[in-house]
């Protein structure tokens, strides 16, 4: 008789305990970084991720618009990552959306689990919790939703939750006006490498083609915060991200050999450069090494939007534009699948060999 196959608790499950089970334990040399976030929060010595304002970005005024552009260019390469405000989408919106994400989560486990992911499989869309994807088996200390908003055709409203009722269209909405934002977004950052508006977002598939995928990261309070990491140092594989939270404080960039904490901007918000970006623009662009601190007073929610090529239909490689003999290509070309597969072989090798 085959053993009874034990699903492992979702990290909510464990916020009772006194201490963390020893998989979510960053190593030593990780947590002598790990501080009190909210402290963290308010230091206002040292840098700050820049803001930038998109209120005219669409202006009439070639001067206008192209100071949005400076701005926004300015901040894709010093930083790789940025707080954008006055941005277009509707504040009614976002809060449904907020809305709609924190009522999934607050169901009870059982619900929740008849959207489970099975990630052995090869089932990505739905709940779920971290696997180790390394050697060192660690884990980190949070539960998702996962599933494609756009374009779309090809988005499976089966595996989207029917609970709480508002979910499905707040986000279908929040889909499409997100998408318009995106392609303003591509445009200014098409516009900062010296090509034409439309180059980026042609590059990386265009309309049809170009994938956004939503993962809902939920952050249960956490009984040993300086021990564990919501998520563990990494860049995005994406060509965009954009991040929603709702404004409980988490994310650090590292910057100029430290981490800095990401202030909460009301009605913003934190756009990533992601590798796919950083290889188009030949490394002009910069996709930063980010993470993910947990606390143990409040619940921290992001919705992180992936933009991302298709698969394998796309080659990822710099713009001959920016290629030269002063300044030679840094990247070999390679599809969105095999560039993903290239980083996480090496994270693997890393683990293995025993460095961070």
């Amino acid at each position: 008789m085959a053993a009874e196959v034990v699903a492992a608790p979702r990290v909510e499950q464990l916020t009772g305990l006194q201490a963390i089970p020893v998989e979510y334990v960053r190593p030593e040399e990780e947590r002598t970084s790990i501080g009190d976030v909210f402290e963290e929060e308010k230091k206002v010595e040292g840098p700050q991720i820049p803001i930038v304002d998109l209120k005219d970005m669409d202006s009439e005024d070639p001067l206008v618009r192209a100071r949005v552009m400076e701005e926004m260019k300015e901040a894709a390469m010093d930083w790789g990552v940025m707080h954008v405000v006055n941005h277009g989408i509707d504040r009614d919106l976002i809060d449904r959306v907020r809305s709609a994400g924190k009522a999934f989560f607050d169901l009870p486990v059982e619900q929740k689990e008849l959207y489970a992911n099975d990630q052995a499989s090869g089932k990505i869309d739905g709940y779920g919790s971290k696997l180790a994807n390394n050697a060192s088996g660690q884990l980190e200390w949070e539960d998702y939703f996962f599933h494609l908003i756009f374009p779309e055709h090809k988005r499976n409203l089966a595996v989207w939750p029917k609970e709480p009722s508002h979910y499905i269209e707040a986000t279908q909405e929040y889909a499409r006006q997100l998408r318009r934002l995106v392609s303003k977004v591509l445009a200014l950052l098409s516009l900062g490498l010296g090509v034409e508006e439309g180059r980026l977002e042609k590059e990386f598939g265009g309309m049809d083609e170009f994938l956004l995928q939503m993962k809902i990261n939920y952050y249960p309070k956490c009984p040993q915060p300086d021990l564990a990491l919501g998520v563990e140092a990494h860049t995005d594989v994406s060509a965009l991200t954009f991040i929603l939270t709702n404004m409980v404080p988490g994310l650090q960039v590292y910057y100029d050999d430290k981490w800095v904490t990401a202030k909460t901007v009301p009605d913003s918000f934190v756009v990533h450069i992601g590798d796919s970006l950083e290889i188009l623009s030949n490394g002009k662009y910069r996709s930063i090494l980010h993470r993910g601190l947990v606390n143990k007073e409040k619940v921290r929610i992001s919705w992180a939007v992936f933009c991302e090529p298709p698969k394998d239909e796309v080659i990822l490689k710099p713009l001959p534009e920016l290629v030269s003999e002063m300044e030679p290509a840094c990247f070999t070309p390679r599809t969105f699948s095999q560039h993903v597969r290239q980083k996480l072989f090496k994270k693997n090798q890393g683990a293995l060999n025993g460095s961070k």
